[in-house]
Formats: structure tokens, sequence, C-alpha cells
């Protein structure tokens, strides 16, 4: 018997689902300005890869969508320290892919023929206020093989790259937008989602957003520990190059080489089973 169309009520009670299958307490997603619960010991994150795609831009703005298609996001992070301690006028990078899978200042892209080479959309570079807090302006990411959805950021203190990391999403949400709005449709399914992606998986479950429903855009909040003492190791993609040259790096993983069609195959773990109301 065929399942029902997965329906966006649905998929809304679904949006804090973390990579375990568990909820996160209302209280985490009812937050706004501040993201901070009464405590005084914060999480410091585990570091990921960088991947192939960090562009040092410089571009300090808060809208970084550049007339991308795609669901409006609100992306708000907190920089804290394992005190739980604010830290204000560190600098923040976001990057990450559009709703196609294409990465902007690169050549290939997820078809392995778009180049987007001189473009910068879906890049952008903030400064924490007081609270530790700073604000994008953004869409929703997309897709490309091997990857589950997600969003790049380093922080910085002064000039010294302190975190690199990735921001993820629930799978039901995700799932539902790549199906149900236009500017995410393909012509394939996607293949990786959280439970089967290796990076999401080092991030650990501290690295997915919160995510609530606004009247005009979805809001995605973290809090992000760092160790103002460390000094990020993650600078080079494995397998790929240096980040941040502006040269053109080897395609995302599973990428077909000259545009070439993708396989029919996929794993049929990786597929999510919509649900019904």
């Amino acid at each position: 018997m065929t399942s029902p169309p997965l329906s966006r009520r649905h998929a809304l009670t679904l949006l804090a689902v973390t990579a375990s299958g568990t909820l996160l307490p209302r209280s985490l997603r009812a937050q706004s300005q501040d993201l901070l619960a009464d405590s005084d010991v914060c999480m410091v994150l585990p570091e990921v890869t960088e991947g192939p795609y960090y562009l040092n831009t410089d571009l300090l703005r808060r809208d970084i969508r550049d007339g991308k298609p795609g669901v409006p996001l609100l992306l708000r992070l907190q920089v804290v320290d394992s005190a739980c301690v604010p830290l204000a006028t560190a600098r923040v990078d976001v990057w990450h892919c559009d709703a196609q899978g294409i990465y902007s200042s690169f050549g290939g892209g997820d078809n392995g023929q778009t180049s987007t080479e001189g473009e910068t959309f879906l890049r952008g570079t903030q400064r924490t206020d007081e609270r530790g807090i700073v604000e994008f302006d953004t869409i929703y990411p997309g897709w490309y093989r091997g990857r589950t959805t997600h969003i790049h950021y380093k922080i910085y203190l002064d000039t010294r790259n302190v975190l690199t990391g990735q921001i993820f999403f629930p799978d039901a949400l995700s799932e539902y937008l790549y199906l149900n709005s236009p500017a995410y449709q393909r012509d394939r399914e996607r293949d990786t989602l959280n439970a089967t992606d290796d990076i999401a998986q080092q991030a650990t479950r501290a690295a997915y957003a919160a995510i609530t429903e606004g009247e005009t855009a979805y809001l995605a909040q973290m809090i992000i520990g760092v160790d103002p003492g460390a000094t990020s190791q993650a600078g080079q993609a494995p397998g790929g190059v240096p980040g941040g040259d502006g040269t053109t790096p080897p395609p995302p993983p599973g990428t077909p080489l000259n545009g070439s069609p993708p396989s029919e195959d996929r794993d049929p773990s990786a597929r999510l089973i919509p649900g019904s109301d």
C-alpha cells in the first residue's frame, strides 16, 4: 500500500527531530533572541571538514541571497565559550549551496557542468553583537550527491580561525521542501540523509539547528560553543585542495564527471518514508 504524501503539517511536527529521532524540548524550539538556557556549561563543538568550497571573500553582509530562489531562511547563531559566555565581535563566515546543489565561485556544480566562477551567492560574513549573536538572511540549502543538507561556517577571534563546522537540518523538513518547492525539484532523488552522512555523524547532534516556522521565513537557530584558545585544523578537505584559494576544487563526492547521467541506483536505507496526518 502506498503511503500518502508527506503533508506540510506533518513535516512541521517533525522539525525538531534530531539524528537519534528524539524531539528537542519545546523551550528550545521556542527560543528566539536569547538562545542560551540557564546554564554555565556549554559544549565546545567538534570540528568537521571545511570542504572544498570555502572562499575567504570577507563579504560583510547579512543578506547573502543575491537573488537566488528558494525558501527563505533566517539563520541565527550564538557564539559562546565553554562557560556559556557570549563572544562579542567574533567573525562568522557562512557558505552553502543553492537550491540545486551548486556553490558560488567555483566551476562544476552538482551537474558537472555549471560554472559559477566570479559569483558570490550564499556566502557572507557577520560580526557577533554583545550577545554573541549573528543573523543571516538566506535560503534553505539544497543538496548534492553524497551529502545531506548542511551549511558551512567558520568562527574567527581576531584573525585566528578557532572553529570550522557545519550545521545540519531535520530530514523531514528537507524532504518536504525538496518535493514541494519548485526551486528544489530535481530529476533524481537525494541519496544521503543525516543518518548516512559521515560528516553529520562526526559533528554530533549538537550541530543540528533548532527550526521554527515564521510568517515569512523559517528560523534556524544554533549555539556554537568554541574554545577561544584553539586554532582550527580543518583548513583542507580530505583528498581535495586547500580551501580559500579560489581554484576549482574536485566536485562533491559522487558527482558525475563531464555531466554524465547519474546512476539510477539509490541506497534504500537513505529513503525517507513519508508519514500521514
